[in-house]
């Protein structure tokens, strides 16, 4: 564990999956409702520079388009499962790094595109922003979940149209060939974005590769021997001064240190808010 994940770690998002797939709703609905008002939401540098800041996180209400609803409940379940996946075998904090890692460098590189625009092809900054939003979205960091999915699990199966199994790297390698054939005959906005959006896929496999490589029974039972070995010799991180229990007791429980206790003592959640407070004086 790094010293920044030791100190910002518990400010981590659970279940972040979970608040990905309740933006595409609201984006869905607002498509059914309005879509012209997508307009206001999406990811626009130029507009961002005069005021419009709330564009900054409102992108990623911007659903991936799609003209079938059973689709789209299909493919927001995928995404939910794989996510929710990786956030137990990765940690909370570093799936949080993942996906907000990727939502920075497609803001990054939509300012990128807009200076870009202007400098080589001549448009006013405003002209290629406006060009720019429309291929800006969250789809690219949607697909860089599944390809950290296959890199992560490549030797779990799905079911292919629900019927054809198929190994999840062998998905992974067609994807990524699509990819590469969509960036080589695709526009300079669309490579913009793809690049962007999947650089944090890049950075996570080259730092990963060498250590990534388990099936979920490994990922397991590598938990419970760790637990089993910190259970055995006695080492915990954490201790309720009222119950006792540590963090070996539930992968739900969270303690705290209270702040109005004097000396230095742990409450699990359940006994927080509802212990009496020690004063030595």
């Amino acid at each position: 564990m790094s010293n920044f994940e030791r100190k910002f770690g518990k400010y981590a998002i659970k279940n972040l999956s979970l608040m990905l797939i309740m933006c595409y709703a609201v984006g869905y609905l607002i498509i059914f409702i309005n879509p012209l008002f997508l307009g206001y939401l999406r990811l626009n540098p130029y507009a961002i520079l005069h005021g419009q800041i709330w564009r900054l996180v409102t992108w990623v209400v911007v659903p991936p388009p799609s003209s079938n609803v059973f689709f789209v409940l299909i493919m927001l379940y995928l995404y939910y499962s794989l996510g929710t996946s990786l956030e137990r075998t990765w940690g909370t904090y570093r799936y949080n790094v993942y996906l907000f890692s990727g939502m920075l460098f497609t803001v990054l590189g939509s300012f990128l595109l807009m200076i870009f625009g202007h400098l080589l092809y001549g448009m006013t900054m405003e002209e290629a922003s406006i060009i720019g939003s429309m291929y800006f979205s969250t789809y690219y960091i949607n697909m860089s979940i599944f390809l950290a999915f296959a890199v992560t699990f490549p030797e779990v199966e799905m079911l292919l149209m629900f019927i054809i199994p198929i190994k999840v790297k062998v998905l992974g390698i067609i994807y990524g060939v699509v990819l590469l054939v969509e960036f080589f005959y695709g526009n300079i906005y669309s490579r913009f974005a793809m690049a962007a959006s999947l650089f944090n896929f890049l950075v996570f496999w080259i730092g990963s590769r060498n250590h990534i490589h388990m099936s979920p029974k490994q990922v397991k039972r590598r938990q419970q021997f760790k637990r089993e070995v910190r259970r055995n010799t006695g080492v915990t991180k954490h201790k309720c001064a009222i119950c006792g229990r540590t963090e070996l007791d539930g992968d739900d429980l969270e303690f705290r240190i209270c702040s109005k206790c004097e000396g230095n003592y742990e409450y699990c959640q359940d006994h927080l808010f509802t212990h009496q407070h020690v004063k030595y004086h």
